[in-house]
């Protein structure tokens, strides 16, 4: 659906109006084409004293061919040039230059006092990234810090990229990015893929990456050979999700209803992939899906996008209502996957991703039954991801607002309040949530297990 407000906003009169009253002015976001760089414009590279990941991160810069940049910082220009990323000069005071990125290497920060840091590098350039930039900021996984202040700190920096995420306005979408201990070489996938247009509608996150093998890809077709199966996917987030999972090279076996046959045809014909027309909520779908699956290699990939609402307050829903919707949203994962996972229904390395919502996470008025469900996929995610094997693995995406036709259906007052309260004030699209599941799907994530992202603008609600 047009967000009329947003072009509303850009036209002269628009302008006047919204600068006049103090409304928000939504920026056009960049969104991923292949015909551009993973990153359109100079990157700014900061580090702490003594850091551990600026070498990894020099590594990506260097295989995306970033036009990289870095202040008189010896120890940072050191590393990079062991791994063939040159640093060109960037002088203190200088207001007039411009970045598309920033990444800080925060690893080095060993204390509270240490934060600073961040201040000192982030401040004098704050004014200085374009239009739908990204900050990144990468540091340790607390949890595996080895001192109780070393943890305190690299805590401490969630808070920053949120507030930062909220600050910087203009489409900036800001992420923080946690590194295990050894995982570095697991970071590349993550990064390219914050720094990049694809995340256009993930801001204020958490991205943990953990050690696991490296399994080297064509970053054109990280999905080469793979298959995939999408459930829901005769139209709107599945939809979108089937055609990125087959542009990154995947075979895309796309599944809803026997009612929605004519639509799953036609998704499967625009992408050469092949269609399965079952009820997910039968006590046999997981076996249907491995058997279908069987000519193409096996499954690969399964994305578990199917879900509906019946929205009710708690106090006028039917017993029925609640049934239905815990029985499709959550119940159906929890079989499925049980039966894949006994019945070696996934390939070795295959990945599990998860539909969530933001109203598993912040709750929502009349949906007492949505929320609980969507909740339940994020438990799904979160006590699946350790026991896991054989390099598979288990992530979890929680859109927000997104421009559905399910969302255009919404009262106009409360869409348009949806639609505006997030950092980015505006909703998202279908292809910002199948861009996130395809980070999660590549055969590079290897590193990237049990986490939930959120898809929302960094909405206000449960930030």
């Amino acid at each position: 659906m047009t967000d009329q407000y947003q072009a509303f906003a850009k036209s002269p009169i628009g302008k006047f109006v919204i600068k006049n009253l103090g409304l928000p002015a939504p920026t056009f976001l960049d969104r991923f084409d292949s015909a551009t760089p993973v990153v359109k414009g100079a990157v700014l590279v900061g580090a702490a004293p003594a850091g551990t990941l600026s070498g990894a991160i020099s590594q990506v810069l260097a295989n995306i061919h970033a036009n990289s940049y870095a202040g008189n910082n010896v120890e940072l220009q050191q590393v990079a040039a062991t791994q063939g990323l040159k640093l060109n000069a960037f002088n203190d005071g200088d207001r007039e230059s411009k970045f598309k990125a920033v990444v800080f290497d925060a690893s080095g920060i060993q204390n509270s006092e240490q934060l600073k840091e961040l201040y000192n590098f982030f401040n004098p350039v704050a004014r200085q990234i374009l239009a739908s930039g990204r900050v990144i900021v990468v540091g340790t996984t607390p949890e595996t810090a080895k001192t109780v202040k070393q943890a305190i700190a690299q805590r401490a920096l969630e808070g920053f990229v949120k507030s930062v995420g909220k600050e910087f306005k203009k489409g900036i979408a800001a992420q923080l990015v946690y590194v295990d201990e050894g995982a570095e070489a697991n970071l590349e996938s993550t990064l390219r893929f914050a720094l990049s247009p694809r995340s256009a509608y993930v801001s204020g996150q958490v991205i943990r990456v953990s050690k696991a093998d490296v399994i080297d890809v064509d970053w054109v077709k990280p999905l080469a050979g793979k298959t995939a199966v999408v459930t829901g996917a005769s139209r709107g987030i599945g939809e979108a999700i089937a055609h990125v999972l087959s542009r990154d090279g995947a075979h895309v076996i796309c599944l809803d209803v026997p009612q929605q046959q004519a639509d799953l045809d036609r998704v499967a014909s625009e992408i050469g992939g092949s269609t399965l027309a079952i009820d997910i909520t039968a006590a046999d779908a997981g076996q249907k899906i491995k058997e279908a699956a069987v000519a193409q290699g096996g499954v690969d990939i399964i994305v578990h996008n199917a879900g509906i609402t019946r929205d009710k307050t708690l106090a006028n829903m039917k017993p029925e209502l609640w049934d239905l919707v815990i029985n499709i949203n959550l119940s159906a994962i929890e079989r499925v996957n049980d039966y894949l996972l006994e019945h070696d229904g996934l390939n070795a390395n295959g990945r599990i991703i998860c539909v969530s919502s933001i109203s598993g996470i912040a709750g929502n008025l009349g949906q007492t039954n949505y929320a609980a469900s969507k909740a339940g996929v994020i438990g799904v995610v979160k006590f699946t991801a350790p026991i896991l094997k054989n390099g598979i693995t288990i992530n979890a995406v929680a859109p927000g607002f997104i421009e559905t036709q399910m969302t255009a259906a919404i009262p106009f007052a409360i869409r348009e309040a949806g639609r505006r309260m997030n950092s980015m004030s505006q909703g998202g699209l279908p292809v910002d949530v199948a861009e996130t599941i395809a980070l999660f799907a590549s055969t590079a994530s290897t590193g990237l297990n049990g986490n939930v992202v959120r898809v929302c603008g960094q909405s206000l609600l449960g930030a």
